[in-house]
């Protein structure tokens, strides 16, 4: 019965086959290794552990609003330098560079259906100078907020921002209270507001608009803050619990409504709006 049997060899380094790299990934939060096939089915959400991959503002788009609804609104605004920002790269190179990656600005926004909702929608893209908030970040979503507001639509914004850009200077900082005016015309209005903070969202993003929310939301493990732990730790004298600008802390603390797990967040937000907008909602 020798054909039965098979020789155990090592294989040698001339005899291995080569694997594409995009085939596995490995789990930032345990280490495991996972198909990247069955990682992007699964929202980029590691199924042992339930770390949350950063995922890019198309792949928000795709799972918050219905297929084939989605319009994009001002998509040709594009930042200029206003201040002649030159630092080691002039801010003009660094901002074509971003474009050259296929994105204009560091948001998207337009509207849609979410669960046959109609909704106003703002998503941030991490990868464009690191989400960062200029003029146009700022114009796009108070526009969005705007827009809104004239159809009596909810308006839903997903977060992902390292802050103000500060190449910009003052223009950047004023974007803070242009989206804070937006979000209390729709208060007043009595228009819902969702927030939904992803990581990592900090600085002037979270000190504005990102936590205005008539509820805002947090991914598990986002990171959301304000200032980094050194600079609040030399400010305030004191050390800082682990963790403390983690979205688990923050419901804990009050700061957040509600973290939601990746694959439950349209359902979630759809949950929301139905009982915000109650019992008269129509489709618009």
């Amino acid at each position: 019965m020798a054909w039965f049997r098979k020789d155990k060899k090592p294989l040698k380094a001339g005899e291995r086959r080569d694997v594409p790299g995009d085939v596995f990934d490995k789990c930032e939060g345990c280490g495991e290794i996972l198909y990247h096939e069955r990682l992007a089915e699964n929202l980029d959400v590691c199924p042992h552990c339930g770390f949350h991959r950063r995922i890019s503002a198309d792949r928000y788009l795709e799972l918050l609003l219905d297929p084939g609804t989605f319009a994009e609104i001002d998509a040709d605004l594009r930042s200029s330098d206003p201040l002649g920002f030159r630092d080691l790269k002039a801010y003009t190179d660094r901002i074509r560079a971003a474009e050259a990656r296929g994105r204009n600005e560091a948001v998207i926004t337009g509207s849609g259906r979410l669960d046959g909702i109609a909704v106003a929608l703002a998503v941030m893209d991490f990868s464009f100078i690191g989400g960062s908030m200029g003029s146009v970040v700022g114009e796009k979503i108070a526009r969005a907020g705007r827009m809104a507001l004239e159809r009596r639509i909810p308006l839903v914004v997903v977060s992902a921002s390292g802050g103000a850009r500060m190449q910009e200077g003052i223009y950047s900082l004023m974007q803070m209270a242009k989206t804070a005016s937006v979000l209390a015309q729709l208060h007043e209005a009595g228009i819902p507001f969702v927030s939904i903070l992803t990581h990592p969202t900090t600085g002037g993003v979270t000190a504005s608009f990102a936590m205005l929310g008539d509820v805002n939301l947090a991914e598990p493990g986002a990171l959301i803050g304000f200032a980094g732990p050194r600079v609040i730790e030399e400010t305030i004298k004191q050390e800082l619990p682990a963790g403390f600008q983690r979205s688990a802390f923050l419901l804990e603390h009050g700061m957040v409504d509600r973290v939601v797990d990746r694959r439950e967040l349209k359902s979630t937000v759809a949950t929301l709006l139905r009982h915000m907008l109650g019992a008269a909602e129509q489709p618009a």
